[in-house]
């Protein structure tokens, strides 16, 4: 078997959006962690969000979740989503991005690949259990993020 390194990084360098909510109300964050893989024999996609975050509220009440990917070329898109609130604005017509509605979720029409997620399971990271160095850099004002994992349902492309 090959491991591609990208899959190591896909969060991380390349970025991706959460997104959860419906046709009638939704939001979505750019993020840069996340983790793919399997639990309880399922296959799973993993991301960390924030309390703080707008997101973090649609994902709290909503059942599925959605993951998308770009290509290069949308990178201002995502650093838009990223820095932008949904409190605020409609940060989604300020990246230049076209919702697309699923069945379980929403992605975008420019999306490479989106992971349809139904939440399995939630917990808020335990701030003692956190290295030092990462409550130091990550945590000095505002909670630890809330950890997310959902099954991976449908792969749009």
């Amino acid at each position: 078997m090959k491991l591609d390194e990208n899959i190591l990084q896909i969060f991380n360098k390349d970025w991706a959006l959460v997104t959860a909510g419906d046709e009638q109300n939704f939001n979505t964050m750019t993020i840069g962690w996340g983790g793919l893989g399997t639990l309880w024999s399922k296959p799973v996609a993993t991301v960390y969000v924030k309390p703080c975050r707008y997101t973090h509220e649609f994902l709290e009440r909503n059942e599925y979740f959605t993951i998308s990917f770009f290509d290069g070329k949308h990178k201002t898109a995502l650093g838009v989503l990223g820095s932008k609130s949904g409190r605020d604005c409609d940060k989604v017509a300020l990246g230049g991005l076209t919702p697309r509605f699923l069945a379980h979720g929403v992605t975008f029409c420019e999306a490479c690949t989106t992971l349809v997620c139904k939440k399995i399971y939630r917990q808020d990271l335990d701030p003692n259990a956190i290295p030092q160095d990462a409550r130091d850099r990550y945590y000095q004002s505002e909670a630890p993020h809330t950890m997310y994992v959902g099954e991976v349902v449908d792969v749009v492309r």
